[in-house]
């Protein structure tokens, strides 16, 4: 199964942010979009950076709520490991647990955003063919 597979399902709207925007301003992405992160970008096609939750944390954590003030590229992750809807599932997976990231954007051959996954939306493909397969075999065994 291919990652391609999942956006199928999940679908490839990304919310994206620019880099000078404030702290303040991403909490409230995070919170309409009910998101646990959001793609730093430029222009909306490039990926300059990703930000989560867990950076907005630390960062309150370590500096105190000034930090709501500062611009979203503070804050960042600018090593952004990213992926393609043509990779497999389970690598990805493997690749997200190795990193420990829970958010991977979805490039496309040229390097532009077209999507975004989170271990939750490959959890839940993956419980989905689980299901199928064992319906399939139910179905097999009772007829």
């Amino acid at each position: 199964m291919k990652i391609s597979d999942v956006l199928r399902n999940k679908g490839n709207e990304v919310i994206t942010i620019k880099p000078d925007e404030t702290v303040a301003t991403l909490l409230a992405l995070l919170d309409e979009h009910r998101i646990g992160a959001v793609v730093v970008s430029t222009d909306g096609g490039s990926v300059d950076g990703i930000v989560s939750e867990r950076d907005i944390v630390r960062h309150l954590h370590a500096t105190g709520p000034g930090i709501l003030q500062s611009p979203v590229s503070q804050i960042m992750t600018s090593d952004v490991t990213t992926g393609h809807a043509s990779d497999d599932i389970a690598d990805l997976a493997g690749t997200m647990t190795e990193m420990r990231v829970r958010h991977v954007p979805i490039v496309d051959a040229d390097g532009r955003l077209a999507a975004i996954v989170s271990i939750g939306d490959i959890v839940k493909h993956r419980l989905s063919e689980l299901q199928s397969e064992r319906d399939q075999l139910r179905d097999y065994i009772t007829s």
